[in-house]
């Protein structure tokens, strides 16, 4: 099972083996992780999923969609060019160790 890193905005990172097909988004949610709401429960819709994908992975990561692109505009926090949406993010075991930041404020 493919390890993600969730690194929240002081530092701490908690380490997760999120199954793959399943959403960086769901494998926080499943396991507690505080800094991912998510709440429109992952169809792109409400942007309080949104990440910061650690440079050394962006090039793995499918191309970003429109929606997703409109929807980064909306965020609560700074949009960067590492920003995507955690739940448009399915996990593969290319993707082992990815390493997401969250932003200090989702909402």
């Amino acid at each position: 099972m493919p390890l993600v890193n969730y690194v929240d905005h002081r530092g701490n990172s908690t380490p997760i083996d999120v199954p793959a097909n399943d959403s960086v988004m769901e494998g926080a949610i499943a396991n507690g992780v505080e800094g991912i709401v998510a709440e429109c429960g992952g169809s792109a819709m409400c942007a309080t999923c949104h990440v910061y994908v650690r440079e050394e992975f962006l090039a793995l990561l499918p191309p970003m969609g429109e929606v997703e692109d409109t929807m980064l505009d909306l965020t609560a926090s700074e949009r960067r060019d590492n920003s995507r949406l955690s739940c448009q993010i399915r996990m593969s075991d290319a993707l082992d160790g990815l390493t997401v930041e969250m932003p200090e404020a989702q909402t």
